[in-house]
């Protein structure tokens, strides 16, 4: 069986809405021959989550016990996947039926793309779906060519990195998200989406909930999120004058079964 491995970065005291997540996780049915692991990696001092998110056979739970942040939240999830292709999820956002079988199919189909996203509602407080236009054609879209749009518009990226299918291996290979203090998911997607080729599905397969606790809310955010768009830029830029390459019929890596790690060696004390 082939494995597809959602994450989510969650927080007790703005998880408010992960009952709902949770259920839209749960409605997922994957083609033959695939099976879903959902990782959920808990920040924060104290653990709250582990009893609700457990109730699913396939979640695989761990707690930080300390408070993180987003990114390193994420990277420790990431270093417990083991499916072949990881699938973002937000601990307040919801999955419509065929969120996954939508996307799944893409990575076979083109064996060159290492992401994919459909498009999402935004889901307002009072429950309304408000549609969001993609900004860009659906279909194949070449490398460098959201980066280009997102140059052209200020910093300001066309697709939405909450919703991204992406291929483990390359997201390793790229140092996973970036320790920013806010859009680490950007700055990653922005090398990543530099080096290789993805997919626009043109479906609505998610909703991207709108409420009070949200991170960007937060009294810093605006100006952590004009620094983080500009190292997204610069991460593209770079990635761009130094001419690095992903073969074109790259070979994707399919063993992610965990790797061993002996005890650490303690350090001499002078």
């Amino acid at each position: 069986m082939r494995t597809v491995s959602i994450l989510t970065a969650a927080y007790a005291p703005t998880a408010k809405h992960l009952a709902d997540t949770m259920a839209g996780v749960a409605a997922q049915e994957l083609p033959d021959g695939w099976r879903l692991e959902w990782i959920v990696q808990e920040d924060g001092p104290e653990p709250a989550l582990a009893d609700l998110v457990t109730a699913l056979p396939y979640a695989r739970y761990e707690a930080n016990d300390a408070q993180l942040g987003l990114s390193q939240t994420r990277n420790l999830a990431l270093s417990r996947a083991t499916g072949e292709l990881i699938q973002a999820l937000d601990h307040d956002d919801v999955f419509l039926p065929g969120a996954l079988s939508a996307l799944l199919p893409h990575f076979d189909a083109h064996p060159m793309i290492h992401w994919a996203v459909s498009q999402a509602d935004d889901l307002t407080p009072v429950g309304e779906r408000v549609p969001y236009e993609s900004a860009l054609p659906y279909g194949l879209l070449a490398a460098g060519q959201v980066n280009e749009w997102a140059q052209e518009h200020g910093g300001n990226w066309p697709i939405h990195c909450a919703g991204l299918m992406l291929r483990t291996a390359t997201v390793r290979a790229l140092g996973g998200w970036m320790a920013t203090p806010a859009d680490d998911d950007v700055a990653m997607f922005a090398a990543l989406s530099e080096l290789t080729s993805g997919y626009n599905e043109p479906s609505v397969k998610w909703l991207y909930r709108h409420h009070p606790d949200q991170t960007h809310r937060t009294k810093h955010w605006r100006t952590w999120s004009t620094a983080g768009r500009r190292i997204a830029l610069q991460r593209a830029a770079a990635v761009r004058a130094a001419g690095l390459k992903f073969p074109a019929e790259p070979h994707h890596q399919t063993d992610h079964g965990p790797v061993d790690v002996g005890p650490l060696k303690p350090k001499k004390v002078f």
